[in-house]
């Protein structure tokens, strides 16, 4: 049984579940990279991870990097709470919105 499972969801949305830590955080990156290459803007579901830890944060921290170098939007939903959590102890928890570039992409808050 595979650690993970990055799923295309169609129209640039994507599903990653199970495992982003050390042991599976590699084989993700590569994995994305053909899939990803074919939009400009990604949105990715997070919900479905089960277990997570740095290189996790490390993979997403990539993801946006990468976004921002290539002129591509990135955007995360269902961050896991323990990745969250290792982002505001390093202080890197605004690094991860970088990747949103264009207002129409971005949900407005409900009010």
């Amino acid at each position: 049984m595979a650690d993970y499972e990055l799923e295309d969801k169609g129209d640039g949305c994507f599903a990653l579940s199970g495992e982003m830590t050390f042991d599976t955080a590699e084989r993700i990156l590569k994995e994305s990279e053909e899939p990803f290459e074919e939009h400009t803007q990604l949105e990715i579901d997070l919900s479905g991870v089960t277990a997570s830890d740095s290189a996790g944060l490390a993979l997403l921290l990539e993801w946006v990097t990468w976004a921002n170098h290539t002129v591509r939007e990135v955007r995360f939903t269902g961050l896991p709470e323990r990745v969250m959590a290792i982002a505001k102890t390093t202080e890197v928890e605004g690094l991860l919105t970088r990747g949103e570039r264009w207002a129409g992409f971005i949900e407005a808050p409900e009010g």
